[in-house]
């Protein structure tokens, strides 16, 4: 199915659609949630969530504004980081690295399943050190500027710094694509 079939089907509330979006994209974005929440579980609670409000808000989804993956992976990413900042959780879920996200990740079954079709390794070499590790604690361990700020002793404007030099790199390698 075309994407743009996708979402005329989940924009009409298409259950054949619905169905067809969660054996395509199921695993991939349970992934981007299991990044974050480690608790199988607790994983598959959020991702519950985050699927219906996918199918729900679906009308809220821009096409000028990105690929509906992208969209639907944002959702289920958020999703996941204001669960960690539920009462629930604390800083000690927060212990993935950016090789475990990006370069692939060991599925309950013991494939590997890569994650890294769209080149994220070579877009992330691009970035000095420094822009990488705020990219990394933010983007794929889900830590908020604060908590950067406040957890590595980096002053809050630094961090959002780094983040806008670290964006405007990516930006302009992804030109290059």
């Amino acid at each position: 199915m075309e994407e743009e079939q996708l979402i005329a089907g989940l924009r009409a509330q298409d259950r054949k659609t619905v169905e067809y979006l969660y054996d395509k994209y199921s695993r991939a974005l349970f992934a981007v949630i299991s990044r974050i929440i480690i608790d199988r579980d607790i994983a598959e609670e959020v991702f519950h969530d985050a699927f219906i409000k996918i199918t729900r808000k679906i009308d809220g989804y821009d096409e000028s504004k990105g690929r509906l993956y992208t969209w639907m992976a944002n959702i289920c990413r958020n999703s996941a980081i204001d669960k960690t900042r539920s009462k629930e959780f604390s800083k000690s879920s927060k212990t993935n690295t950016i090789d475990d996200f990006v370069y692939g990740l060991e599925s309950a079954s013991g494939t590997l399943e890569q994650v890294d079709g769209i080149g994220v390794k070579e877009l992330l070499t691009a970035l000095n050190e420094e822009q990488r590790f705020v990219i990394e604690c933010i983007y794929f361990k889900g830590y908020t500027h604060s908590e950067v700020s406040e957890e590595f002793d980096i002053p809050l404007g630094t961090v959002k710094s780094r983040i806008r030099a670290a964006v405007n790199v990516l930006k302009k390698n992804l030109e290059k694509i």
